[in-house]
């Protein structure tokens, strides 16, 4: 396998991966138990539909299924389920460096495992390790051995050439625009002392919307017929509300007073 050939497979699993995670997780959170309301809310902080952690994921889980030779355990049961150990540790560090990242750059939370026990600043925690080792499990019997020859023949496909190269442009200009936008919001998160849950505030923008029955986009949950600095205003004062009565909120100041 030359060099390139393995850059072009990579960066299909990336593609790949991180449009079907976006998808588990656009289902997951319309039907999870927090979710009362059952709104449709788009994850991730890109306004299109990909999570590039789980391009990330995908990438990892590809490039240790091929470790298990070197385990050196006789049994194959106890060597799988060392392999599957080492696959949810590898998502959960991917986990924990991504909520790390928008954490301190952005004052940003993207997924919030607040109200699950044993996490650590509501960014990793066992329950999802252990979701993560059973998506590793599920990677490794069901794709991973259909996955070699499918990729095998796309990648010397002219079709090939085209989706990479459509996806990452797309990829670049939304990069582009949600870094532009979460700079916006890191810059009045920084102002009012918060680490703002982007999801609640997307569910928030949403809720006005169809209070006042305004158009939504979900796609581009952040462009809304008011200004940004007015709905993060707004969104604010229901943090404050939410601290008043002791429940979860993103005011780093009403937490340290308590």
């Amino acid at each position: 396998m030359t060099i390139v050939y393995g850059f072009m497979i990579l960066a299909l699993l990336f593609s790949a991966g991180s449009m079907l995670g976006w998808t588990l997780e656009v289902f997951y959170r319309r039907f999870k138990p927090t979710n009362k309301e059952r709104v449709w809310i788009n994850p991730g902080f890109l306004s299109g539909p990909c999570l590039p952690l789980y391009g990330f994921g995908l990438t990892a889980l590809y490039l240790m299924a091929g470790l298990e030779r070197f385990i050196p355990i006789d049994d194959a049961y106890l060597r799988k389920g060392v392999l599957f150990a080492f696959m949810a540790a590898a998502m959960t560090f991917i986990e924990l460096i991504a909520g790390e990242l928008f954490i301190i750059k952005r004052h940003l939370k993207l997924w919030d495992y607040s109200e699950l026990r044993f996490n650590y600043k509501g960014i990793i925690c066992p329950r999802f390790s252990f979701y993560w080792a059973l998506l590793g499990a599920g990677y490794y019997f069901f794709i991973h051995p259909r996955i070699l020859s499918g990729l095998e023949w796309f990648s010397h496909n002219l079709l090939f050439s085209f989706v990479i190269g459509f996806f990452y442009g797309i990829l670049t200009l939304d990069l582009v625009h949600s870094f532009s936008l979460t700079a916006k919001i890191k810059a009045f998160a920084e102002e009012n002392e918060m680490i703002i849950r982007y999801e609640e505030l997307k569910k928030h923008i949403r809720n006005e919307a169809e209070r006042k029955r305004e158009k939504y986009r979900f796609l581009n949950a952040m462009h809304t017929e008011r200004e940004l600095l007015d709905e993060l205003r707004a969104y604010m004062e229901k943090q404050l509300e939410q601290a008043k009565h002791g429940r979860i909120n993103d005011l780093i100041s009403m937490r340290r007073s308590k």
